[in-house]
């Protein structure tokens, strides 16, 4: 007898992806995380796409790092160069610059990675910094995510000093005077200084082991707990849920978007290739760091308008800014010009690291938040964040003071004091400006929702009297506006109510009772 279409459907064997999808599913589990995950929900807003920035970003530093790995040499050995760029023919230099030379003028596609690296290098700690200010004005470091935060700025601190490793190993002339300001702030801090200067150099400046050792810490260790961080950072992520704006529809115990697959995956996937592409276009047509024009380091000579990268300009600033002050105590002089400096750099990225406990502990707020705060709703963190960027900004300016000067026509001296002045006293300016703003956009907001947008429309009322129009807002912008809590700043008008306006029934605007 023939057996039917059914039975014989029934007895077919699986296919391959089949058998493989349930080899993998006996022994992980994935159709179980599949069915959670992938279907996971992630909110639609510009400003998310600035952590993909920061990640696609790490990727392409990890790709282009791994093939530079196979052509540099970190070593300081001495060689005599004999390559493509004649200037520099029958000079002699470390091994580790030569390499340089060698990936710029003599490997195909060379100077074009290279080049990619460094602006990835760039691009990822803005990238970063700017991620975490997003987080910072928001309010999404709020509990349950203090501990992704402190991963965030984490990834932000290693990245600060992966950056400087990383420019350091060339060994040209511009790196080397940089690395000589290193070892002497390394040398200023009391007690402990000499030993961590022997270890990081290997014994004085500027020896022979400094590059090989970045290299390690730049190639290996950092990196690798970069990358551990990362992972942590994303799983956390993962297990909180996304954060979200406040909205229609939209509550502490939900999250309003589009789904992980296929279309987040889609859109994610497209915006890597763009960034990748951004990167690669800028690294074509932007030089930067050209080591051949600084030639190799020598200790009897120092590079001119040297600069660090602009991510620790504001740690020179304050180096440069900060008089020369040197105190005797129990017979060891302290260089106070340098250790001020050292102390200060770390305590303006801890304060920024530690504000999420701080902030929990001064409002007494224990409550999970879910939902992000607009920026003039909390006008203190708002005026925080603003005065930290200032004093960010105006140390950046102070570690080019002399480029300042040359540019502006002014004094070297008139810059460095207007940085000194402009530390203690633009911060203060910022802070009440910005918090004032704050308070001037939440009473534009009361407006709007008690009496709706203005027309510019004027009538004319039966007893003669002309009034303007308003439109009331619709219900969307009604929420949006009003799901948030009163900051203390406006309480001196306990009985006016942001709870949406009724309605007239001409339309005209909201009741007047």
């Amino acid at each position: 007898m023939t057996p039917s279409l059914t039975t014989r459907e029934q007895r077919a064997e699986p296919g391959r992806g089949e058998r493989l999808s349930g080899w993998l599913d006996g022994r992980l589990g994935t159709r179980t995380l599949g069915a959670k995950y992938l279907r996971k929900v992630f909110p639609d807003h510009w400003s998310f796409l600035l952590g993909e920035i920061c990640l696609y970003s790490f990727v392409v530093l990890v790709l282009t790092g791994v093939w530079l790995t196979l052509f540099f040499h970190p070593s300081m050995n001495e060689v005599t160069y004999h390559g493509s760029y004649t200037p520099l023919n029958g000079v002699r230099m470390s091994e580790a610059y030569a390499s340089t030379l060698d990936i710029s003028f003599d490997v195909r596609g060379g100077l074009l990675i290279r080049q990619l690296h460094h602006w990835s290098a760039l691009i990822f700690v803005a990238a970063m910094l700017t991620h975490m200010m997003r987080h910072f004005f928001t309010g999404s470091f709020r509990k349950p995510r203090e501990v992704n935060w402190v991963f965030g700025w984490l990834l932000l601190f290693l990245g600060l000093f992966e950056g400087l490793f990383g420019y350091s190993l060339p060994d040209d002339l511009l790196s080397g005077t940089g690395l000589r300001f290193v070892y002497g702030a390394t040398l200023s801090v009391p007690i402990v200084g000499t030993y961590l200067a022997l270890f990081l150099f290997g014994g004085e400046f500027p020896g022979h082991d400094i590059v090989a050792r970045f290299y390690s810490l730049h190639i290996l260790v950092i990196p690798g707990i970069m990358a551990a961080l990362v992972v942590a950072h994303l799983i956390l992520v993962v297990y909180h849920k996304h954060t979200q704006f406040a909205g229609p529809g939209k509550t502490e115990r939900n999250v309003v978007g589009t789904p992980f697959f296929p279309v987040y995956l889609a859109k994610a996937g497209g915006f890597f290739f763009l960034v990748f592409g951004a990167l690669t276009l800028i690294a074509a047509v932007a030089s930067v760091n050209p080591v051949w024009s600084y030639g190799p380091y020598r200790a009897d000579q120092v590079s001119t308008g040297a600069q660090p990268d602009w991510y620790l300009g504001f740690a020179e600033g304050l180096v440069r800014v900060m008089p020369g002050w040197e105190v005797t105590l129990w017979g060891h002089t302290l260089i106070l010009g340098v250790l001020i400096p050292v102390v200060v750099f770390p305590l303006l990225l801890v304060f920024i690291g530690v504000y999420p406990f701080l902030e929990a502990r001064f409002t007494k707020d224990r409550r999970e938040h879910h939902l992000l705060d607009r920026p003039r709703n909390r006008p203190v963190r708002t005026a925080i964040g603003a005065s930290w960027i200032s004093l960010y900004l105006i140390l950046l300016a102070g570690g080019g003071n002399d480029i300042v000067a040359t540019r502006l026509h002014l004094s070297i001296n008139t810059v460095t004091w207007a940085v000194r002045i402009g530390m203690f006293v633009v911060p203060a300016v910022v802070f009440v400006v910005t918090r004032r703003i704050c308070l001037g956009l939440q009473l534009r907001d009361r407006e709007l929702v008690l009496h709706g947008r203005e027309t510019g429309v004027i009538k004319r009322l039966p007893h003669g009297e002309y009034v303007e129009v308003h439109q009331p807002l619709d219900q969307a912008r009604l929420h949006t506006l009003t799901a948030h809590e009163r900051p203390g700043e406006l309480v001196e008008h306990p009985k006016v109510s942001l709870d949406p306006p009724r309605r007239t029934p001409s339309g005209s605007g909201p009741s007047s009772s």
